[in-house]
């Protein structure tokens, strides 16, 4: 197995403005994910794929060489994690001769996932998978709670079944951003999205969370403070 891990971090954030590099309990953000990829891999092939001078500067600080700045045209609001994944792998294949078979893309917005989630995670990739991916139980159930609004304008279920309670209702994962294992074969030929033979690493609720929002933020904090809830 020859992994390659990207860490992607463009400079631009709506939600929590300079979200990657900013101090969360005293350390920026993207230190935490860092850490959690040095607890198993080497540096050489950890890549922190970032458009932003800044965040390249404050990722070295941390020890860790950015080995170059990604195209401005691969860090728009419309640029997708595709195109960013592939530019990172063929940097790799050109410049340093190292030919990836994973891919293990690490968001930075994601604290509390470690290096154990990421080896846990890793133990369920085989040959024939084309991407592990982490989840979280949602708890916005289709069959359930989701609602969609019709032509006539009228609400109706996102997902048809009769059930009386949330409990009795088939569970539905949705994606934490935590972690994704791809295979490197199969990301040249499709975007992760037309993936079909994928598996599910199942995460809890803290370890999941995915900051986005400044609410985010405070409950990444309130869990800090907190050091029995980690």
């Amino acid at each position: 197995m020859k992994p390659l891990i990207v860490i992607p971090a463009r400079g631009g954030s709506k939600g929590v403005p300079r979200k990657n590099i900013k101090p969360l309990n005293g350390k920026p953000l993207i230190h935490y994910t860092i850490e959690a990829a040095r607890e198993i891999f080497s540096d050489e092939i950890i890549c922190v794929s970032t458009d932003d001078q800044e965040i390249k500067e404050v990722v070295e600080k941390a020890g860790l060489q950015v080995p170059f700045l990604r195209p401005s045209e691969l860090a728009s609001d419309g640029a997708g994690s595709y195109e960013v994944l592939v530019h990172a792998v063929n940097f790799y294949e050109k410049n340093r001769k190292y030919f990836p078979d994973i891919l293990i893309m690490l968001q930075a917005t994601s604290p509390f996932r470690t290096g154990r989630h990421i080896q846990n995670a890793l133990s369920l990739y085989s040959n024939d998978c084309e991407m592990v991916v982490s989840v979280m139980e949602t708890k916005s159930n289709p069959y359930y709670v989701l609602r969609e609004e019709n032509p006539e304008g009228w609400l109706v279920k996102s997902k048809e079944g009769n059930f009386k309670s949330r409990q009795e209702c088939p569970k539905v994962y949705e994606l934490n951003g935590a972690i994704y294992i791809i295979s490197v074969e199969a990301l040249k030929k499709r975007s992760i999205g037309e993936f079909s033979r994928v598996k599910k690493f199942l995460m809890d609720e803290i370890s999941s969370l995915d900051i986005d929002t400044l609410l985010d933020w405070k409950v990444a904090e309130a869990v800090l403070s907190d050091k029995k809830a980690i």
